[in-house]
């Protein structure tokens, strides 16, 4: 792992900010995940975003705590999990939202994307995910814990992950509003398997969407931090 890190880093393609393409994993057509790429001018690491289902990059709360993360000196990526046909086949059928496994091998291709840009590969890198989202980010760090420091989850359903929580080595903040019984209960039950550290941060008043009034920026702060202390530590699975 570490030779083939070394070998993206020596010829990595240099990547721009604004939109991007992506790797879609599993994808034969050839067509590509859309993504959004900022804050380049900030080192403090990338947090690259998982949506929720039936959501898109294009989620107007997680861009909210992106623009937060970058204001706090991150850089930020988020991407589709889905192709453009992809997407239009499941505001139909509602399929391909719930393959936890396709969105989970979808976020590993974006993480080898990651490895082969120089702007990007040299920053510790988290994962923000939300819903079933949170799922696939928690399934694509038990998979490459080198390569993920930590990951937060908003709202998530981490009880979808495709590997067990004690597969999961990579720290982790899992956000749930303080009136969302039973998503709460949930991440409780998940949390207290996982091995590595974990938190669950219960956002008072708060319901699954964090429609209340402050609640999507006690979200922000609580990611921000997270993100600043693990984003800024040697990777304790990297020695």
């Amino acid at each position: 792992m570490d030779a083939e890190r070394g070998k993206h880093e020596a010829g990595a393609a240099e990547v721009a900010e604004g939109e991007v393409l992506l790797p879609a994993s599993g994808n034969a057509s050839g067509e590509r995940l859309g993504g959004d790429l900022a804050g380049l001018d900030n080192r403090d690491g990338l947090v690259v975003f998982v949506h929720g289902s039936g959501s898109s990059r294009h989620s107007p709360r997680n861009r909210a705590v992106a623009t937060g993360l970058n204001r706090a000196g991150f850089a930020t990526l988020l991407m589709d999990l889905l192709t453009p046909t992809e997407h239009t086949s499941d505001e139909r059928t509602g399929r391909l939202r719930f393959d936890v496994e396709l969105l989970t091998n979808r976020v590993l291709g974006v993480l080898d994307w990651v490895s082969g840009r120089a702007e990007l590969n040299t920053r510790g890198v988290g994962l923000f995910g939300a819903s079933t989202g949170a799922a696939a980010a928690l399934g694509a760090a038990a998979r490459r814990p080198r390569a993920v420091r930590a990951v937060v989850s908003r709202g998530g359903r981490p009880d979808l992950a495709p590997e067990r929580p004690e597969d999961v080595h990579t720290p982790t903040l899992l956000i749930v509003g303080g009136r969302d019984g039973e998503v709460l209960q949930l991440n409780e039950n998940v949390a207290r398997r996982i091995p590595a550290e974990q938190e669950v941060h219960r956002v008072p008043g708060a319901t699954h969407l964090f429609e209340e009034e402050g609640a999507l920026e006690q979200v922000g702060q609580a990611a921000r931090a997270w993100f600043a202390h693990y984003l800024f530590e040697p990777s304790a699975t990297s020695s």
